[in-house]
């Protein structure tokens, strides 16, 4: 059940992380889900330490937890546009 949550989850934060990296016309669902699920698994090894608490991937589904996964989408779509377009944003 905690996959199906994990699977959800990321895709709302990729979603919501493709919005404010204007990225969102460029990607679809798959997408959305992939950058949301692998930045939950970027915060889980760099953010979360720093912020305390357990990262969703392991079934936390805190407001730290929410947020550190939705800053690593957030620096996942940042990295992905530098090498795309050379610029964050």
């Amino acid at each position: 059940m905690t996959f199906v949550f994990i699977i959800i989850i990321g895709g709302i934060l990729g979603w919501l992380a493709s919005l404010v990296m204007r990225t969102d016309g460029q990607q679809g669902l798959f997408l959305n889900i992939v950058v949301g699920v692998i930045g939950a698994i970027l915060a889980g090894f760099f953010v979360t330490p720093l912020i305390g608490g357990a990262p969703i991937t392991e079934g936390a589904f805190d407001i730290r937890s929410l947020i550190a996964s939705f800053v690593g989408a957030l620096i996942l779509l940042a990295i992905i546009n530098i090498f795309r377009r050379g610029s964050v944003r």
